[in-house]
């Protein structure tokens, strides 16, 4: 295929704005895949994505279009995942592309991933197709939409093109669009070999398989190849190939061109996204652009319910990172929990996708702590420490500073659900920074917010307030310090590290008498009293007491003088006294899983 008759293109939008059912109708339209074999979101191949309606994991697929004046065109469709979470791996799909069909809900218009998608794609430079999609909707305002649209990208509003990725209206004149107005790659195929990875996963049999955009030079079966981030490791390539809903080998992949790479590399932590492919006998001497490591964000414990299979979690874990090398975990022990690991991911949707595919792939029961972000610990002698497990936080006279991660958030709503918006904002420590108004009916808000406020339970209480109506997108802008300390949760003197957490003093209290009061509920009562306290330090701050189980030790003293119940009551008092010196309270899961749950 001629260079000039290539096209690679992404789809970005909102989430439910029809991305997935869009490459569907694509595929079809071009014949790609045959009609008996279609099926809904085609390109999702996790059943977690197709039940959660969201694109997890990315794919990427060639399609062979003819257009209307009879040239054949090579398209090829590079997917992305959709949610905030995965913003460097979208980043890094855009960067494998020159163009971008932004598409927009005609009956939800503009939200804030879709401006956050945009904004990525002007930065890499990319030709945005503009599409405004179910435009067939009973609860459809296309007029207005396609106003905010073209306000948006400053285009002109005959240049958005209306479609319906369901019903597949549109999709010709779509096709047509990509092809005339998405400009053809450029790059030499005679220059020194730079290839963009931009995705890779693992084969049992054959290692890490990296997806590839060619940018300059050419790689065929034979050629030896290394990476920019680890120039001293060489691989000879085995296989390369274009993706077409399945591995398709060629014969070579030269400048332009997308595919895939077989090379028998050891896993995906050596197929970084982003990172730079070169030939190892006639080395590039610029590598490409915007490569950075991957960190965690989110933190938290994962410990299986049965002691027992401990191991079992550890092989689980080993085997999701060879698929996701932005997993990463440690083992920890806890006295309440027994043995499990530590665990770091991109963000809440992460955590939430990994232990519900070990749950699931692997047939475990887990118990998660609470999840808590990275902090930075400064000390009086100018070092510093890098905390995310709140049990290892130090305390006293030799901590100068503790800093914690803050994100900037934009916030699109309805302009009626201001005032609670606001008000949500300043119960999260949030600092405002200003608000523009994208059309009379809607308004866009940014705050600043610490990390630690959002990662729980912030998106859900954003949805209630409004109504479902508010998006939300973020982005980390730094470290700064807080009056943080550390609550530990003691159930009769004894601290339960699992329910420790680094919070910001202001709110120690109110979350720590929340918890107390949850435990009572939830903790069985038993034959001695369990004291429950929430303490920093030294210093209780809240405290409920679960009454023990008793016996009427009184009921055969028919009369007789006082002292013989007083002396039955005493008896009673004492043995209850040794019992609690010796006795251990058991904390059911429901505890632990309440604690995420805190109102």
């Amino acid at each position: 295929m001629r260079q000039d008759r290539i096209r690679n293109f992404c789809i970005v939008a909102h989430i439910d704005h029809g991305k997935s059912t869009l490459a569907d109708r694509l595929i079809e339209a071009t014949q790609t895949l045959e009609k008996r074999r279609m099926r809904a979101q085609v390109l999702d191949t996790m059943d977690l994505e197709r039940e959660r309606g969201i694109t997890i994991k990315l794919n990427a697929v060639r399609m062979n279009y003819r257009s209307r004046d009879g040239e054949l065109y090579e398209l090829n469709l590079i997917d992305t995942p959709g949610h905030v979470d995965f913003t460097y791996e979208v980043s890094r799909s855009l960067n494998a592309c020159e163009g971008a069909v932004l598409v927009v809900d005609a009956s939800q218009g503009i939200e804030a991933q879709t401006v956050s998608n945009l904004l990525l794609a002007i930065d890499a430079g990319l030709e945005i197709v503009p599409a405004m999609n179910k435009i067939d909707l009973p609860a459809a305002e296309p007029e207005r939409r396609v106003a905010e649209l073209a306000e948006l990208i400053g285009s002109d509003p005959t240049d958005i093109l209306p479609i319906s990725a369901k019903d597949g209206l549109g999709i010709e004149a779509l096709l047509e669009a990509i092809v005339r107005r998405i400009p053809p790659p450029s790059g030499n195929p005679d220059d020194p070999l730079r290839a963009l990875i931009f995705d890779s996963y693992y084969d049992r049999y054959r290692g890490a398989i990296p997806s590839i955009r060619v940018v300059d030079g050419r790689i065929a079966k034979g050629t030896e190849i290394a990476f920019g981030t680890h120039p001293e490791d060489r691989y000879e390539v085995a296989e390369v190939g274009y993706l077409q809903l399945g591995q398709r080998p060629c014969d070579v992949l030269e400048a332009g061109e997308v595919g895939y790479v077989v090379a028998n590399i050891r896993g995906v932590k050596e197929t970084r996204v982003g990172d730079t492919i070169l030939d190892a006998s006639r080395r590039a001497t610029q590598l490409l652009p915007g490569y950075r490591e991957v960190h965690p964000m989110v933190f938290a414990g994962m410990y299986p319910t049965d002691a027992n299979k401990y191991e079992e979690l550890r092989d689980a874990l080993e085997k999701l990172q060879l698929n996701d090398a932005s997993l990463h975990y440690e083992p920890e022990s806890s006295v309440a929990l027994g043995f499990g690991f530590r665990c770091g991911f991109l963000g809440l949707l992460h955590m939430e996708i990994v232990r519900e595919r070990l749950e699931r792939e692997f047939d475990l029961d887990l118990i998660a702590t609470v999840p808590n972000v990275e902090y930075h610990v400064y000390f009086t002698n100018g070092s510093m420490s890098v905390i995310e497990n709140p049990t290892r936080l130090p305390t006293g006279s030799e901590v100068d500073r503790v800093e914690e991660p803050f994100i900037k958030a934009r916030i699109t709503a309805p302009t009626d659900y201001i005032g609670a918006l606001m008000q949500l904002g300043q119960e999260r420590r949030g600092e405002y920074l200003g608000m523009r108004y994208l059309d009379p009916t809607r308004v866009e808000l940014d705050w600043e917010f610490p990390l630690a406020e959002i990662i729980l339970d912030f998106y859900d209480r954003l949805k209630t307030v409004s109504r479902g109506y508010a998006s939300m997108d973020y982005e980390l802008s730094g470290y700064r310090t807080g009056t943080l300390v550390k609550l530990d949760m003691l159930i009769n003197g004894e601290p339960v590290d699992a329910f420790s957490i680094i919070i910001h003093r202001d709110k120690a209290q109110e979350w720590g008498r929340k918890v107390t009061e949850k435990l009572k509920d939830l903790i069985p009562r038993q034959l001695f009293e369990v004291v429950i306290q929430a303490a920093i330090g030294t210093r209780v701050i809240a405290r409920e007491t679960v009454r023990p189980l008793r016996k009427n030790v009184t009921a055969k003293c028919y009369g007789g003088d006082v002292t013989r119940k007083r002396k039955l009551l005493e008896k009673q008092k004492e043995g209850k006294k040794r019992m609690k010196q010796v006795g251990t309270v058991e904390i059911p899961q429901e505890a632990f899983l309440a604690v995420l749950r805190v109102d």
